[in-house]
């Protein structure tokens, strides 16, 4: 999309004062920060104005000590990435287009990635939040610290939002400090079944890897690999990966992997987007003892969280990503922005869909604030 025209404000207050006078008006909005991630969930629907808060990109308080920061939404991911790996500290959400994104797009989209099954989602790393709603007003939520229960979190709401409802202006995460050593290790097995197997091995045991990632024998091949691959992560220090290792051969054939493996199945998705001009990625959330038999019914490329459930299948066109969905009740999480329109993005929006519209009356009741952004359903 073309950021011609678009207001940039310099600070919370700014888009505060930004979104209420829009809100005054009537005027429909479109909100985003980089908008790297057009092509996920809903389609951008033409607006009167265009905000981007690219212009909030301060680092308001950092902490080492604390393991606490505090950034401005605007802040690019990347730039958040080297900052805490300078005292080897990080937060572990790996979203896909981090070189691309901002902070707050990563936590308004709930983007993360291999090491989700460790170290959970933006839920679990964002302890507070400031947010401007289309009243003009600043809300202020959680706090800058790691243990926060007092009242409700109001800040949870925007974690996944789209920016459907109001804008995300200050994140706070809690940080966690970077293991001495981390090692990235292949298995690769001639079937499916006997994949699967090893995975179950891997959590039925006393390791505990950060992540684990197992793709079909057509994500293999992109990848460089062949036959259906499980790559697992192990973090620690040097004797515990060595046991990792250890281990680890005794359950199938092992290679070590350079780090750059690991961001290729971090960045998978924007990849394959980019090369795939009708691309679509649906996900497919099951229990654990399910990916097998998610994996099963596909030859297109799959890359699956083997240890939370999580499944991401990769289409040359948008119909054939359709009929996935919907045959598992699934979401469309990318799509081409110009097909959307057309498309049943989120076929079963799930028991607490009309929650999610109570709460969005109640915060945007004009519904001006990227509109159809939460897979054209809010």
């Amino acid at each position: 999309m073309s950021l011609t025209n678009t207001l940039a404000p310099q600070s919370p207050e700014e888009l505060a004062e930004t979104l209420g006078s829009a809100g005054a008006k009537r005027r429909t909005i479109t909100l985003g920060g980089r908008f790297s991630k057009n092509r996920m969930a809903g389609p951008i629907e033409p607006a009167d104005v265009t905000i981007t808060t690219s212009g909030l990109s301060r680092v308001l308080s950092y902490e080492p000590k604390d393991l606490t920061i505090s950034v401005e939404a605007g802040l690019p991911w990347a730039e958040l990435t080297r900052l805490l790996e300078e005292n080897r500290q990080m937060v572990p959400l790996d979203p896909p287009y981090s070189g691309a994104g901002t902070v707050g797009g990563v936590v308004s989209s709930n983007c993360s990635g291999p090491r989700r099954r460790l170290y959970g989602t933006a839920r679990d790393l964002v302890i507070g939040m400031t947010f401007a709603t289309m009243e003009g007003k600043l809300v202020k939520s959680g706090g800058m610290v790691v243990k926060n229960v007092a009242g409700l979190d109001m800040g949870k709401l925007m974690i996944g939002s789209f920016g459907t409802l109001a804008g995300v202006a200050v994140v706070n995460f809690k940080l966690l400090p970077m293991p001495q050593v981390e090692r990235l290790f292949l298995l690769s097995f001639d079937s499916l079944e006997a994949a699967v197997a090893a995975r179950d091995s891997i959590l039925n045991s006393v390791l505990q890897p950060s992540s684990m990632d197992l793709v079909n024998p057509a994500a293999a091949r992109i990848l460089g690999w062949t036959g259906h691959t499980l790559a697992v992560q192990a973090g620690g220090n040097a004797m515990v990966v060595d046991r990792y290792e250890k281990e680890l051969r005794r359950i199938g054939k092992l290679e070590r992997a350079e780090r750059s493996v690991f961001a290729a199945l971090q960045e998978f998705t924007p990849w394959y987007l980019a090369t795939h001009e009708n691309g679509a990625v649906v996900r497919i959330s099951c229990r654990l003892s399910e990916v097998g038999e998610v994996m099963k019914g596909f030859e297109t490329p799959v890359v699956a969280r083997a240890g939370t459930g999580v499944c991401y299948v990769y289409f040359e066109n948008p119909q054939a990503a359709e009929a996935a969905g919907a045959a598992h009740k699934a979401i469309m999480e990318f799509a081409p922005e110009a097909q959307k329109p057309n498309l049943n993005l989120w076929p079963a929006p799930g028991p607490d869909f009309e929650l999610m519209k109570r709460i969005k009356r109640m915060l945007d009741p004009q519904n001006l604030l990227n509109r159809g952004r939460l897979y054209r359903q809010i």
